[in-house]
């Protein structure tokens, strides 16, 4: 069978684009869709590709500079959900209505890209940046394989029998990114590890034992911790301590927000707001400005009693960052699992083999048992 071999087409000017919505092969006239890893449109049928113009630097500059939080935070606490989007499709011309929350679908009855032309209009904080796909379905969907394979404690029969029912698809899931200089002061006490000895009775022979001490000293004091680009899930759809372990992300390659790169993929807006996010980034500070604080008393052994941080030069950035997402059937019950669509790495929910835990379990304890048994008789046997 012969095939028409690609073709490249000059760059597609985003002035045209944002104001059509629609883009359209140069070869055949079906709509184009964005092609991950490539940073060009692909025409599905004829495979012409349309490369995507660069934006100028003063417009890159711009989209991903990062914003002061506390003035947004005044005029947008907490904005409502985005609601349903109307949509004409520009291939059959069918009216439908995106899902909610959703700005950039295909159309219902043709499968053609649609994009709401205003969907944002009513928002104070828009997507002013975007990651673009790296990884294509077909990879995705090899890591997902992979994944399954590795699960630790997983039923044996699942690496046969797992498969994705229910498609796999790219979304643009919304991320509030967040930055802040913190100062903490706390109060505790250093430990100082030393030793002495005592006398104990083991079978009835008296020993000299080596026993640790801990003498603790009251410490105060302040440390700094620079937090930068702590990425914040910003979706209700998806599960969100999973899709906030697939970082860390690429930001270095972040480009402005432009229609070409979500054409034939599903945009999701924010639903959580700038406020909540950062509440949820301020707990995930906590762990690091802790082990700051531990470092920062010293000694041999550290007690935290009190700490006050203070957040200073807050910023942020409002991106939308790449996942295939999809779920599996296993024994009758539906897993959902998440691909980063730059590095490919994978996180979802599994099965877990009651089985195989059980089992792990009783060898730890016989092997804990056999440990105690052999130093026992090790004891036992210098004693006589």
């Amino acid at each position: 069978m012969n095939t028409k071999p690609a073709t490249a087409a000059p760059p597609i000017p985003e002035a045209a684009a944002a104001k059509n919505k629609t883009f359209a092969c140069i070869s055949c006239g079906a709509k184009l869709e964005f092609q991950p890893g490539l940073h060009a449109l692909k025409c599905p049928y004829c495979g012409a590709e349309t490369p995507i113009a660069d934006e100028p630097v003063q417009n890159t500059a711009e989209a991903l500079a990062k914003l002061d939080y506390d003035q947004h935070v005044a005029i947008a606490p907490e904005e409502p959900e985005l609601p349903r989007q109307k949509v004409t499709c520009p291939a059959c011309r069918a009216e439908s209505e995106l899902p909610p929350n959703v700005t950039s679908d295909r159309c219902s009855y043709c499968a053609a890209p649609a994009i709401a032309s205003n969907a944002y209009e009513t928002r104070q904080i828009k997507p002013r940046a975007l990651a673009p796909f790296e990884i294509q379905e077909r990879d995705a969907r090899e890591r997902f394989t992979g994944w399954v394979k590795g699960l630790w404690f997983a039923p044996n029969a699942l690496k046969k029998m797992a498969r994705i029912d229910r498609g796999l698809k790219g979304f643009y899931i919304p991320y509030f990114t967040y930055d802040a200089l913190t100062y903490t002061h706390y109060s505790g006490e250093r430990g100082t590890v030393y030793y002495e000895e005592e006398e104990v009775t083991v079978n009835g022979k008296t020993e000299t034992r080596r026993v640790e001490r801990v003498s603790w000293q009251h410490v105060t004091g302040q440390v700094e911790v620079d937090f930068d680009d702590l990425a914040i899930v910003a979706s209700k759809t998806v599960p969100v301590d999973h899709a906030e372990a697939l970082a860390p992300w690429s930001l270095e390659k972040l480009v402005p927000y432009t229609d070409s790169y979500v054409s034939g993929f599903v945009v999701e807006a924010y639903q959580q707001g700038l406020k909540s996010g950062f509440e949820r980034a301020v707990t995930k500070m906590q762990p690091a400005i802790e082990q700051a604080v531990n470092a920062d008393i010293g000694g041999d052994r550290q007690r935290i009693h009190s700490m006050s941080t203070q957040y200073n030069d807050k910023t942020f950035r409002h991106l939308l960052l790449p996942l295939w997402i999809s779920a599996y059937n296993y024994s009758g019950k539906t897993y959902r699992f998440l691909v980063n669509g730059q590095t490919g790495a994978v996180r979802g929910e599994r099965p877990w083999s009651i089985v195989k835990i059980v089992f792990a379990s009783l060898a730890a304890i016989a092997v804990g048992v056999g440990i105690y048994w052999l130093s026992q008789n090790q004891h036992g046997g210098a004693g006589r």
